[in-house]
């Protein structure tokens, strides 16, 4: 049986939607955040790093969003949610997803959860203010690839890097951390997203304010 452990809003929810668009079997395990229990012995003995998602398969357990869409995408190829065989392609879509993890979502952190990185008033105050102008680079970037008309970050072909980026822009709008008219392609992205069938039941049913 796999497993997900999962919290609404978190980043897990983006492979809750992977999973359910590739028609897998899974048991959802929620992980409380509101009473902090990532942190807690118990969800350390399971992902030392503290954080959702973890994914535990047959093979083992599974960590980080990049690995597990990734893994997902070649599990159930025939979901058609990454271009498998297209080499390029393939390796397109894991390096957008590396840049949500590794640029824009820890930019969104530091308005979000400023203790990872600084104690005190005063360093979370300059954190929060200088992530806006961070984000707007990044979406500058997102913007761009967007601008040759293509409905999807990889072209024409859905693939999982659009869930991921629908995600973090959604809860950057809900923060009001930018001014999405200045970025109209990426908020029709959004949107796009949001309609698949499988994205709205999702948000739907996790009461999603993003």
């Amino acid at each position: 049986m796999i497993r997900l452990y999962h919290a609404p809003g978190a980043c897990s929810t983006v492979v809750r939607i992977a999973l359910e668009e590739a028609g897998a079997e899974f048991e959802l395990v929620p992980v409380d955040f509101a009473n902090a229990e990532q942190r807690g012995e118990a969800f350390r003995a399971i992902n030392p790093n503290g954080r959702v998602p973890v994914l535990e398969t047959g093979q083992g357990r599974l960590t980080e969003s990049v690995a597990i869409l990734d893994w997902i995408a070649r599990r159930w190829p025939e979901a058609g949610l990454a271009p498998l065989d297209d080499a390029w392609a393939m390796a397109q879509m894991v390096s957008f997803n590396a840049f949500v993890a590794s640029s824009i979502h820890p930019a969104y952190a530091h308005v979000s959860r400023p203790e990872r990185y600084a104690e005190g008033e005063a360093a979370a105050a300059a954190m929060k203010a200088r992530a806006p102008d961070a984000l707007a680079g990044f979406y500058r970037i997102v913007e761009d690839r967007l601008s040759d008309g293509r409905p999807w970050l990889l072209g024409q072909s859905y693939s999982l890097s659009d869930p991921y980026l629908m995600w973090i822009t959604g809860w950057i709008m809900f923060r009001e951390l930018l001014d999405m008219e200045q970025f109209p392609l990426t908020a029709a992205h959004r949107l796009r997203t949001r309609e698949r069938p499988v994205v709205r039941s999702i948000l739907e049913r996790e009461s999603a304010h993003y």
